[in-house]
């Protein structure tokens, strides 16, 4: 037989090594929204999920909800496009598995909806993503000053609403919310409850609509009177406390749902506005979260300053307000807080181990 030459003995070596090296993880592909991205599978807890994400019409919802969906496709869920309800909807469909999870629940508001959605049984509140959210009725300083109005029960004496009359009924113009939301019935029921029902009258409608008018009359110096929450894009436009002053409330009364709030609760920097302070969380099927710990954990934890909501917001007012436009609003958000992003989703991988 013929001694192995030391080409072949070269050859063989190089055929034992290779095969014990470890074998690299697979790659595969994550695809949410259309967009495609070659990861490891271990990065991809989610691959195979589809995820439903439902908002509501609060003006940063849609914002929010792709945040919050960028980084479920970059664990690896399929995310569908976002769903727009009224709150009452939106909780009743995921309660019912027909979405997965919404960004905007309004922890105090929004607790009639939770329990109609079926509660704890069915729903699980998870994170903070803002940790708090005032509502009251606010007018310019200007006429707050001149007329001395700090309560909105003032109101009812017809000479002064008639100040806030914009067209010509002789009763006060309140730029409120939109049909469905929980600020809505809220506004009504006060509106009943403090004897406003026959000097203020509640306009109804989108918020970009009813805000985009008070705007206008406040740059022609003319008094406004309305809803606001903050943080709102209207706040980067009247600053609170140079432009515009809240009015308090004369009591505590709330929708029959919303009774067990206290003025404690509803309260800011001792001022009782009249609304519930909430903080703005993910509401999510609870059987989806125990069925997805990596997405259960990054709800957990992704969070977002009041200040980016409100610079979104102008950005929606400047004509940005394409689905599409949103979506980038979001994809730069991540962007610019890369690191801290990162941070998020490899806990949320290591809650799947």
């Amino acid at each position: 037989m013929k001694k192995p030459t030391f080409v072949t003995l070269v050859a063989a070596l190089l055929v034992g090594l290779i095969a014990c090296q470890t074998t690299p993880q697979a790659t595969t592909e994550s695809s949410g929204k259309g967009k495609t991205v070659a990861v490891s599978e271990t990065a991809l807890p989610g691959k195979g999920v589809k995820v439903r994400t439902g908002t509501g019409p609060i003006f940063f919802g849609r914002f929010v909800a792709e945040i919050v969906d960028i980084g479920l496709e970059k664990l690896g869920y399929k995310t569908e496009d976002v769903k727009q309800l009224n709150p009452s909807l939106m909780h009743v469909a995921i309660g019912n598995g027909d979405l997965d999870f919404s960004p905007v629940h309004l922890d105090k508001s929004h607790a009639p909806f939770f329990k109609k959605g079926g509660g704890e049984a069915k729903l699980q509140r998870i994170g903070e993503i803002i940790p708090r959210l005032a509502e009251g009725y606010q007018i310019d300083r200007k006429t707050a000053e001149q007329y001395k109005v700090t309560n909105l029960e003032q109101l009812k004496d017809p000479k002064i609403a008639k100040i806030f009359d914009s067209d010509g009924d002789g009763k006060a113009n309140l730029a409120g919310c939109d049909v469905g939301r929980a600020c809505e019935r809220t506004i009504d029921h006060h509106l009943k409850a403090y004897g406003l029902l026959n000097t203020v009258e509640h306009d109804k409608g989108k918020n970009e609509i009813l805000m985009a008018d008070v705007m206008a009359r406040y740059k022609q110096g003319k008094p406004v009177l309305y809803y606001n929450s903050n943080p709102s894009w209207v706040d980067a436009e009247l600053k609170l406390g140079k432009d515009t002053t809240w009015l308090v409330v004369p009591f505590t009364s709330l929708p029959e749902n919303q009774q067990k709030l206290t003025k404690k609760d509803i309260s800011v920097d001792g001022k009782n506005l009249g609304f519930p302070l909430n903080r703005v969380q993910i509401v999510a099927n609870k059987t989806f979260l125990e069925a997805n710990p990596a997405a259960k954990r990054w709800f957990e934890l992704v969070h977002i300053p009041t200040e980016d909501i409100i610079a979104q917001s102008q950005l929606l007012q400047k004509g940005e307000n394409r689905p599409q436009d949103v979506r980038r609003h979001a994809e730069e958000w991540v962007k610019n807080h890369q690191q801290q992003v990162d941070s998020w989703l490899e806990q949320a991988r290591i809650a799947t181990k």
